[in-house]
């Protein structure tokens, strides 16, 4: 498993480049997000793709593979598995005996949570809520008198009703929105639940993590 830039090429750690470049085949999510780290890295390896729609038995398929083969599994962005369809094939490998070892670098999850400033010692990630309200709430519900800092990946069309549902859930917060993480356009807009940022405060464009303070000792 190796970890990918989540924006900017330079955190691209020099072992990352190596181990992709002497790999033979790249399990990615998408050729065309892929092939583009491939011309950047100037290296042209064979990509078989594992998303969502990846059959058990094609899952199966690629773990024989990797008995014989180097095999690097990527994401479109950041470290594999971490809301990503990997982990049936990690699964997989290690029944087989394959050994399997990660190359860590670049993440949103952790990269949000140092730029909230928020309690991060304890903190749940929840990845993307069910875009039904009924199982979003569900999925706060354990977290109303907790003190874990959340994170949470959102569309740039559901900033809105997701912090609505945080509010609801939750009650008023402090929280952190975080958009296009280390592109050229990044930013990171503070507020308060229930306030919601304008359009014209945060374009409702691009790549977006949230951090969601946990409920301080004091709070009412």
């Amino acid at each position: 498993m190796v970890a990918t830039p989540i924006g900017n090429l330079e955190d691209f750690s020099p072992r990352a480049k190596r181990e992709l470049s002497e790999a033979d085949l790249w399990l990615v999510e998408d050729t065309r997000v892929t092939g583009k780290l491939q011309m950047v890295l100037g290296v042209k390896k064979p990509m078989r793709v594992l998303n969502d729609h990846t059959s058990p038995k094609q899952i199966g398929a690629l773990a024989e593979i990797a008995e014989e083969q180097v095999v690097a599994l990527v994401s479109d962005a950041g470290v594999p598995v971490v809301s990503d369809p990997g982990a049936e094939l990690i699964e997989a490998c290690q029944e087989r005996g394959v050994e399997v070892d990660v190359v860590p670098g670049p993440s949103a999850v952790t990269t949000a949570l140092a730029h909230s400033g928020f309690f991060a010692q304890r903190f749940a990630f929840l990845g993307f809520l069910s875009r039904k309200a009924g199982p979003a709430a569900e999925a706060l519900a354990p977290f109303a008198e907790s003190s874990l800092t959340l994170v949470l990946f959102e569309s740039p069309y559901r900033i809105g009703s997701t912090l609505e549902a945080c509010h609801r859930a939750l009650g008023s917060r402090r929280y952190v929105v975080c958009r296009e993480l280390t592109k050229k356009h990044q930013q990171v807009w503070r507020g308060t639940l229930p306030e919601l940022p304008t359009e014209q405060q945060v374009p409702r464009k691009g790549e977006f993590t949230l951090v969601v303070e946990g409920r301080r000792r004091n709070q009412p």
